[in-house]
């Protein structure tokens, strides 16, 4: 087996195991199952001559009905890496069903704020890549026919609900050799702020957060605003050059902070309890609706229900144990509401498409192996599906039977 294959799987295996803690003992065999999975290919692992073609991926299995033939559908993606993988699931099945659905690699790859805004306009029919509750702050944006953007959209059910785990990740030998609990005690201490890097040398020592327009920029803001956490400010940047970054600082054992989320691969490269802690923040700082900045649609930005599913061995401990701020997010489909009537029975199959977060999960980590082309992508849900040929023919067949013709 290649070496490259073997720390493929190993890097599976790392998120197997934070997935487990995560999902707590009701999803404990199901990781399990899959980590076993994941150990047999480890030491099997099919050679690469062996693996799927792209062009076969579509071939080996017809569908019962091609309800779809000679409808176009125009889907978006978020501008993320770690949601490509489900969007291209989506588009494969609805492809299966006879469906013309382009690429949103080409051209239709935005940040949220686009995203609602051509749902809303009918430029595109939905996404798989909203967070909520924090999307819904872009649901508020006021057209000019006095319609605001949410008036044009619908939430779908399905996909990934309560699975977004979202957080700061903190250099685990700085918080050892510190004792460090929480981000207000950073705050708080000059020896400890003043060690987090200043990378654009205006004297503020930063934490590393997100993409402008990703939300979570938006959400980390307010989250400092409200905490008062008035020594250290929220870098906004490139995700993949601040995580980069943020790597280089951790390998050195050097002080650094960012914020990351699950299911992604990044997890994997900064392993919690290995290199990392997830950050815990003081209860108190929690942020609430009062919308300190002042943001349209801010209220939602609220974290009332923070996750703390996460052991000592892989959290900092505050005062009521590990508290993340950052409640699980829903991960789901929404869509242009004029489109979801006129397709109710598209909307039925998505409602019923509930992927395995520990499948996705897997599939991230071996797109973060890949060569970061999009054949890549489309080859990876490929397999996904031939994987998953009966579940995915049970989606479907939610369709058929729905489709009114």
């Amino acid at each position: 087996m290649k070496t490259g294959k073997k720390s493929l799987w190993l890097a599976i295996l790392a998120a197997l195991a934070l997935l487990a803690a995560a999902c707590g003992s009701d999803a404990a065999d199901v990781v399990a199952d899959a980590a076993d999975d994941a150990a047999d290919v480890a030491d099997d692992a099919m050679d690469d001559d062996d693996a799927m073609d792209d062009d076969d991926a579509m071939d080996d299995d017809a569908p019962a009905a091609m309800i779809g033939e000679g409808q176009q559908i125009q889907m978006a993606r978020a501008n993320w890496a770690s949601g490509y993988v489900q969007a291209e699931i989506y588009r494969q099945v609805l492809q299966e069903l006879g469906y013309e659905v382009a690429d949103p690699a080409d051209g239709f790859e935005f940040s949220p704020d686009l995203a609602y805004q051509t749902m809303a306009d009918g430029q595109t029919d939905f996404w798989t890549n909203s967070w909520y509750p924090g999307h819904l702050t872009w649901w508020d944006g006021e057209r000019t026919d006095g319609t605001t953007i949410g008036d044009h959209l619908v939430k779908v059910g399905g996909l990934f609900e309560n699975a977004g785990v979202q957080g700061w990740l903190i250099t685990k030998s700085w918080a050892d050799e510190a004792g460090i609990t929480t981000l207000d005690q950073i705050n708080d201490d000059p020896a400890l702020y003043g060690a987090l890097p200043d990378t654009d040398g205006d004297g503020q020592p930063e934490v590393f957060t997100c993409p402008e327009d990703w939300t979570c920029d938006d959400i980390a803001a307010s989250m400092f605003a409200f905490a008062e956490y008035d020594n250290v400010q929220p870098l906004k940047a490139g995700y993949d050059a601040m995580f980069a970054q943020f790597l280089d600082l951790v390998a050195d054992d050097q002080p650094a902070i960012i914020y990351t989320w699950t299911p992604s691969a990044y997890v994997t490269q900064a392993v919690p309890g290995t290199d990392v802690y997830w950050l815990s923040i003081d209860p108190a700082s929690l942020l609430d609706d009062s919308n300190p900045l002042g943001d349209d649609g801010g209220e939602n930005y609220a974290q009332p229900d923070p996750f703390t599913g996460f052991g000592a061995e892989f959290c900092t401990q505050g005062p009521d144990g590990c508290n993340t701020g950052w409640e699980a997010a829903d991960i789901q489909v929404t869509a242009n509401k004029t489109w979801a009537e006129e397709n109710p029975h598209l909307i039925a199959m998505f409602e019923t498409m509930r992927p395995s977060v520990v499948d996705i999960s897997i599939a991230q980590v071996e797109q973060a192996g890949g060569d970061e082309s999009q054949s890549d992508v489309i080859r990876i849900a490929s397999e996904y599906i031939a994987a998953n040929r009966d579940l995915v023919d049970s989606w479907k067949q939610t369709a058929i039977d729905n489709y009114a013709g």
